[in-house]
């Protein structure tokens, strides 16, 4: 349960919420292993660069504005989602 004032966070808009994952030590190891690269050495700002390279993007601030960037990163949260087990694996 939030507290009181605070936002749910898929009612934060699409930059906030990028800003929140990649600072999640989950996002930050499935970035780690998408990118191949142990998950040791994947931090805040390496997780923001892959979310960034995937989302085809150069600032976050673009995820609010951009359509196609905006369902990139919902496709992203999907497979993360997936990933914890937060939702069921998509069937291909």
């Amino acid at each position: 349960m939030n507290a009181p004032g605070r936002q749910k966070f898929d009612d934060l808009n699409p930059a906030q919420q990028a800003g929140i994952i990649c600072n999640d030590d989950r996002f930050q190891k499935f970035a780690a292993t998408r990118s191949g690269l142990p998950g040791e050495q994947f931090n805040t700002s390496a997780a923001a660069e892959y979310l960034r390279t995937v989302c085809q993007i150069t600032s976050r601030r673009q995820l609010n504005h951009s359509g196609e960037a905006k369902a990139r990163f919902h496709i992203l949260r999907t497979e993360f989602d997936a990933w914890t087990g937060k939702i069921a694996t998509p069937r291909e």
